[in-house]
This record gives C-alpha cells, sequence and structure tokens, in this order.
C-alpha cells in the first residue's frame, strides 16, 4: 500500500464530508457592442466596500461575485446562480449592460480611461483605490482587467504544514487544471495595443496562439518580471512569510521612482516596495486566513496558520452561464485531495524556475502534440504526466464518491481522462474552433453572442421574490455600513497609510 492510499484508508467518512468550498468570481461590465461599461459600479447592487457577496476587483467596471462557504458542490453553485441573477435583473433594469463571460477582455478604451474601483471616502475605502492606482502604474491597467475564478478549499483538522504540502503539490502538477480548463487561447487586439507579443493573427482585431490553452495564465496575463525576481518558498509557514516579508517591507528602485505621490498631491501608490500589500503577490494558488477588521493578511496567517487554500488559475468558462460548473468543481475537489494526501517533498529555487517554465509552456503551448514539461532531471510528456496524476487521482475520487453517494467525483475524472485523450475536447479548443466556423474569426463577436446568451438564460430562471427581496436588504445594509465606517473615521489618510504598512503589522 502506497502512503497516498494509507493516508486515505485514514480520513473518516466526517473529514471528507466536511471539506469546504466557496467561489470568487470576476467579470467585467460590457455595453451590448462588446465595449467596456464606464459608467459606475450600480448603486442598486450596494456598497462595494461592504456588500458581503458583490464587490468589484480592479476596476470600476469588473464585478466580483463572491459565494459563502458551502459543505455541497450543488450548493455553492446555486449561490453563486442566485448572487448572478440579482445582477441580471439590476442590469437589466439599468440599461443594457452585461457581464463578459471570457477571461480575457472585451474590446479596451486607452489605458488610462479604464476605471480603478472606487470606495467611498474611508481611509480603507482610499487605501483599496490608491492600491489598484498602483497596480496600474506597475503593471498598466489593461492587465487588470483580465477575469478569473478563485476556488477557495478547505478540509478539517488540517495543519498548516499539510496545506504548504497540498500548495507545493499542486504547483507542480497545476499543468493538468490549465489544459483541462483553460478557456483563454484568443484575446482582442486591443489588449495588447503598443505592447510587444507573441501571438498570432486570426483575424484582423483577433490574437490566439494555435495550441494555447491561458493566455491569462501565460506571459500575456498576471505575469510580472519584477515578481519573477521573487523566488518564494512554500517549505513552511514560516519561510513563506519570510519571503513576503522582504518583498513588502524592502523599496524596490523601479516602484521607488515613481513615488507615493505626484507633484500634485495625489497618491500614485500605496507603497514602493515590491508588493504593496500581499494580494499583489500573483500566485497560481495561496494560503489563506480569514482576517480581522485592520489586520494584515500576513499577520493572520503567522498568528493563526493557514485556514484555506485559494486555488487561483481557474479561467471563466464561456459555455457555462456562471463561469464553471459542478463537474469541474467536482474535479478540483479531487486534484486538491490528491495534491493533499500525496508525498509532497520540499521546494528548491531550481524547481520553483522550472515549474514557472513548465506554466508558461502549458499555458501557450498546452495542446501542442508531443509537448514536453520538466520534471526533475529530465523531460516527460504532458499527455503522459497527466495520464499518471489522474491515475493517482482515482483513490481520492472513490473516497468521495463513497461519502457523497453515486459516481460523480469518479466521473469528473473519467472526464478529465477523456480530455487528455483528445485534447480538441478541451475548452481552450472549443474557444478557437467557434471562434473560427461560427464567428468569422472574431474572438469580440463570439463572447459577446455568449455574454448575451448568458444573459437571456440567466434573466430567463425563476426569480422569486423572496430572492431580490434578501438581496436589496444585503446592499442596503451594505450603504449603511460604509456609511458607518465613513463616519467614523478621524485618522488622516497618510496617517492610516504609514501605519497599516508598518512592518510591525505584519507580525
Amino acid at each position: 500500500m502506497t502512503g497516498l492510499e494509507q493516508r486515505l484508508r485514514e480520513l473518516t467518512p466526517e473529514v471528507l464530508g466536511g471539506i469546504r468550498r466557496g467561489i470568487e468570481k470576476e467579470s467585467l461590465r460590457t455595453r451590448p457592442s462588446g465595449a467596456l461599461a464606464l459608467t459606475p459600479h450600480p448603486k442598486p447592487l450596494g456598497s462595494a466596500l461592504t456588500h458581503p457577496h458583490i464587490t468589484t476587483d480592479y476596476s470600476e467596471s469588473q464585478l466580483e461575485l463572491i459565494t459563502g462557504v458551502h459543505a455541497g458542490v450543488g450548493a455553492c453553485l446555486e449561490e453563486l446562480t442566485q448572487i448572478h441573477q440579482f445582477v441580471y435583473h439590476v442590469l437589466r433594469d439599468l440599461g443594457e449592460e452585461m457581464l463578459w463571460v471570457s477571461s480575457m477582455p472585451c474590446g479596451l478604451p486607452a489605458d488610462e480611461t479604464i476605471p480603478i474601483g472606487v470606495y467611498g471616502s474611508s481611509n480603507v475605502g482610499r487605501a483599496k483605490s490608491v492600491y489598484r492606482m498602483g497596480l496600474g502604474h506597475r503593471y498598466g491597467r489593461r492587465m487588470q482587467t483580465i477575469s478569473g475564478i478563485h476556488y477557495n478549499w478547505s478540509m478539517p483538522g488540517v495543519t498548516s504544514e499539510q496545506y504548504f504540502g497540498l500548495i507545493r503539490n499542486f504547483r507542480r502538477h497545476s499543468f493538468l487544471l490549465l489544459t483541462l480548463f483553460g478557456a483563454s487561447p484568443a484575446l482582442c487586439s486591443s489588449f495588447v495595443a503598443g505592447r510587444e507579443h507573441e501571438l498570432q493573427h486570426l483575424s484582423q482585431h483577433t490574437l490566439y496562439l494555435p495550441h494555447a490553452t491561458s493566455l491569462r495564465m501565460g506571459r500575456l496575463g498576471y505575469q510580472s518580471d519584477a515578481q519573477a525576481k521573487l523566488a518564494v518558498s512554500y517549505n513552511s509557514l514560516e519561510s513563506y512569510a519570510a519571503s513576503l516579508f522582504e518583498a513588502l517591507t524592502k523599496p524596490y528602485p523601479a516602484y521607488a521612482a515613481v513615488g507615493i505621490r505626484n507633484p500634485g498631491g495625489d497618491y500614485n501608490q500605496l507603497a514602493t516596495s515590491l508588493l504593496q500589500i500581499e494580494n499583489e503577490f500573483y500566485g497560481t494558488i495561496r494560503p489563506k486566513r480569514v482576517i480581522n477588521p485592520g489586520e494584515r493578511p500576513l499577520h493572520a496567517l503567522r498568528e493563526r496558520g493557514v485556514e484555506y487554500v485559494e486555488v487561483r488559475c481557474m479561467d471563466l468558462d464561456p459555455f457555462e452561464p456562471v463561469g464553471i460548473n459542478e463537474q469541474t468543481m467536482r474535479f478540483l475537489d479531487v486534484f486538491l485531495l490528491h495534491c493533499l494526501l500525496s508525498d509532497s517533498p520540499p521546494d528548491t529555487p531550481q524547481e520553483i524556475a522550472a515549474l514557472g517554465r513548465n506554466q508558461l509552456r502549458a499555458a501557450s503551448r498546452g495542446r501542442e502534440p508531443g509537448l514536453m514539461l520538466e520534471r526533475g532531471a529530465s523531460e516527460v510528456s504532458l499527455v503522459d504526466w497527466s495520464l499518471q496524476l489522474l491515475a493517482e487521482c482515482e483513490g481520492a475520487a472513490a473516497a468521495l464518491d463513497a461519502v457523497h453517494g453515486g459516481d460523480r467525483y469518479r466521473e469528473a475524472l473519467a472526464d478529465g481522462r477523456r480530455v487528455i485523450g483528445d485534447l480538441d475536447r478541451a475548452p481552450s479548443a472549443r474557444v478557437v474552433d467557434t471562434v473560427t466556423r461560427d464567428f468569422d474569426e472574431s474572438y469580440v463577436a463570439f463572447i459577446r453572442a455568449q455574454s448575451m446568451q448568458t444573459r437571456k438564460a440567466l434573466l430567463a430562471l425563476p426569480y422569486p421574490h423572496a430572492l431580490a427581496q434578501r438581496f436589496e436588504a444585503m446592499a442596503k445594509a451594505s450603504v449603511d455600513e460604509r456609511r458607518r465606517i465613513e463616519a467614523a473615521d478621524t485618522m488622516p489618510f497618510e496617517d492610516y497609510r504609514q501605519a497599516y504598512l508598518s512592518p510591525e503589522r505584519l507580525g
């Protein structure tokens, strides 16, 4: 019996049944034409600062919809659908805006006209906007309009050390998720206007790579040359915290040159360090902990340990109304359980660099026949490695089916095997095929049509009055809470900024 099989056998049904998951899903608001909506965050949705389920991500035009924590996959997806229903009914009542159903953005205006999120006059609200201003200076605003789905996952009794073992394995094997679920092989040429890139023309305004799975997770996505120098170790909470501490406290010359404020006194960024705050660190997965008001995330981790992990490499699936389906969520449960229970040797700087190269290969060339990935001192084909991982996941899928009944976890795994066996089944291949066959090779035309179809489908769902009332009450309560926070503020913003960013607050 392998160590993986032994650890699986030791898990009780109560522990396996105690797995919890939640979703955070980003989407741009767009006009019917497929252009970015430049309107403010709709007032009937409530306050983006304080609403528990509806906020904005980088841009004022970029909604982020957040579920609670759920014991069941179906219940989680149901709540995500209900949040979408409320949003779509509000957007319909206000006009013709819709949500863009792809990770790569719609037609974008000039970089400086993309509106950053606005959160009111409180110190915490201003800090959120200044942070976004800093991201714009550092990476450009277009990059920040990329959207994705974050899958938050936990299991009872898991220690910080075990979560970091999961994270190391996830980083080793996340190429499989990009291959199976990547859905951003093409984009609108407005996204790269004025930038160097290696994309090919599919048509005049559509760029792509023939075998790409997820341009979002490749060189054009959430990548940073500055952060590439940051070799964060995931060998322990201590090593992870130490890696981030330096990036959060040591001035970085290129960002120091930008300065905290411009000559007119307006803020350019929160800090001149490599990372302004913890959230700026881009990774495929993060260790997380619910924080107390005003607490720094790194302090929370150091004080109370890892509570859950946040999977960050999932594209929006344009063929699914809310960007993800139950089958994909079940696959993620199996994959994360396998990552948790498998042996997880310490990472090294050499392995970290190799994993970065593997990610870029899988993102830009994941469907290329014969593609090889680095594994230790040798290379192995992506398909062979994927099939090996899927075989190793069978025990985890069977264990979850035994707890929940039926065979839906094993069926999710079988679906993965079918895709690896025929990569033309992958969402990324379906996107390229549909754009080419049905939409005159226009990415924007395809996603616009999918977005309109999704809007129509979600508005057609039953929408009980009680559901609308519940969300309307939440929206009103969030505005009241934002006003309370603003009224309670007495500290000047600069004092607040310095206090929040002080190294002592990091623990």
